[in-house]
C-alpha cells in the first residue's frame, strides 16, 4: 500500500518512479529528483482533506445491502408495482443515505 507521503510525491511529481529515503526520488529516466519537503507536506495536507471530505461514501458503501440482495429488492418491488419511494429498494437505500448525509 502506497503511504500518504509517496502518494503526495507522486501527484507533485509525475515523473518519478522510485522514492528513496526522505529526501530524493529517481525519474522515468533515472535522473535524480530533489524533493522540496514544503510542497509536499502542503500536498499531504490537500489529499487528505480530499480523503477526510469522502467519509461519508465509505460509510455508506459498507452500510448498502450487497448487489445482490438489491436486485432481489428490485424484483419484489417490481412485482408488487412499487418502483416509487414506497418500495423496499429505495426504503433501504434512503435509510442509508439518511445515517450517512452527504456533507454540504
Amino acid at each position: 500500500m502506497i503511504n500518504k507521503r509517496n502518494k503526495a510525491i507522486m501527484s507533485i511529481y509525475p515523473s518519478v518512479v522510485t522514492i528513496r529515503g526522505t529526501s530524493d526520488a529517481e525519474d522515468t529516466n533515472g535522473n535524480a529528483v530533489v524533493l522540496d519537503e514544503s510542497a509536499i507536506t502542503v500536498e499531504e495536507n490537500r489529499l487528505q482533506a480530499v480523503y477526510d471530505s469522502k467519509a461519508y461514501q465509505r460509510t455508506r458503501a459498507d452500510a448498502y445491502a450487497n448487489i445482490e440482495e438489491q436486485l432481489d429488492q428490485l424484483y419484489h418491488d417490481m412485482t408488487a408495482g412499487k418502483l416509487d419511494a414506497t418500495g423496499e429498494w429505495h426504503k433501504a437505500i434512503k435509510a442509508v443515505k439518511d445515517a450517512s448525509a452527504k456533507p454540504s
